[in-house]
């Protein structure tokens, strides 16, 4: 999987469709991204005996890795990603679009 925890990405598909975030979390075995304050659900919490009130959290919930792009740092549009490896064996991705490498 090319996409790394705290990448800007844009989702391209889905109910969210043309929301930029940031990636909180990589699922690389089910090929999935956690964005957050995207793909929100609600979730119910049962009263405990820390938690006095049962209530409702938003919880964000996994999303494709083929349902979003990044970000190109230069324009801020979405963008595929190439790798390339330098002279001393690093591995780098680079923004096809713009060419300007990606932290």
């Amino acid at each position: 999987m090319k996409l790394k925890k705290g990448d800007k990405v844009m989702v391209v598909a889905g109910k969210n469709r043309g929301v930029t975030a940031v990636i909180v979390r990589t699922l690389p075995a089910r090929s999935m991204v956690v964005l957050d304050g995207v793909n929100l659900v609600k979730r119910h919490r049962r009263p405990s005996a820390s938690n006095r009130k049962g209530q409702i959290v938003d919880k964000p919930m996994p999303i494709h890795v083929s349902n979003v792009m990044i970000v190109d740092p230069k324009s801020g549009k979405p963008t595929r990603i190439k790798i390339t490896r330098s002279a001393d064996g690093v591995r780098q991705r680079i923004a096809v679009k713009s060419g300007q490498e990606l932290k």
